[in-house]
């Protein structure tokens, strides 16, 4: 089951606008707060942006996607412990905010919703619009929605080119 839903997910650009349903987006936040996390210290906060204002003011804020604005809901993902590095010396908010927003992509498309990852984005406009406080790092934004359309999938390289046993070889 679950890979079907690694082979549905695409990132969608373009959505009906059609409201979600509660309970579905229950489910899809639900998949986010199940997302491990280093040290299990859960270190996020999302914003569930429904207001067509606000939506349209996040247009900007990322660099001009409209979509953004089309999507029936945008999820901000937020890291309240930004500072937090793990015992390998590395910030822990990028990758414990990627694995939840990943859960909660992966559901969507289970559910027959799209998502697309939001990189591109002025991270003071999208504080500023949203009321984040200073010390908060947005780390991406994710549209989420009924597709409008699907486009065909990418293409990915062969297991032979990104795998390797035992030891690193070229």
């Amino acid at each position: 089951m679950v890979l079907e839903a690694i082979k549905k997910r695409q990132s969608v650009r373009s959505y009906q606008g059609k409201e979600i349903p509660e309970d579905v987006l229950r489910q899809v936040l639900e998949a986010g707060r199940l997302a491990p996390s280093a040290n299990n210290n859960q270190p996020w906060k999302f914003i569930i942006v429904k207001d067509n204002n606000l939506k349209k003011k996040l247009i900007s804020a990322c660099k001009n996607q409209g979509f953004v604005g089309e999507a029936s809901v945008v999820i901000v993902g937020c890291a309240i412990n930004p500072s937090y590095k793990m015992g390998s010396g590395d910030y822990s908010y990028s990758i414990d905010l990627a694995i939840a927003l990943d859960h909660m992509s992966l559901q969507a498309a289970a559910l027959g919703l799209g998502t697309c990852w939001i990189g591109a984005f002025y991270q003071d406009k999208v504080k500023d619009i949203l009321g984040i406080p200073e010390d908060i790092r947005v780390v991406a934004l994710m549209p989420l929605g009924f597709p409008k359309e699907l486009r065909s999938k990418t293409g990915r390289k062969p297991l032979s080119e990104i795998i390797c046993f035992n030891k690193y070889t070229s």
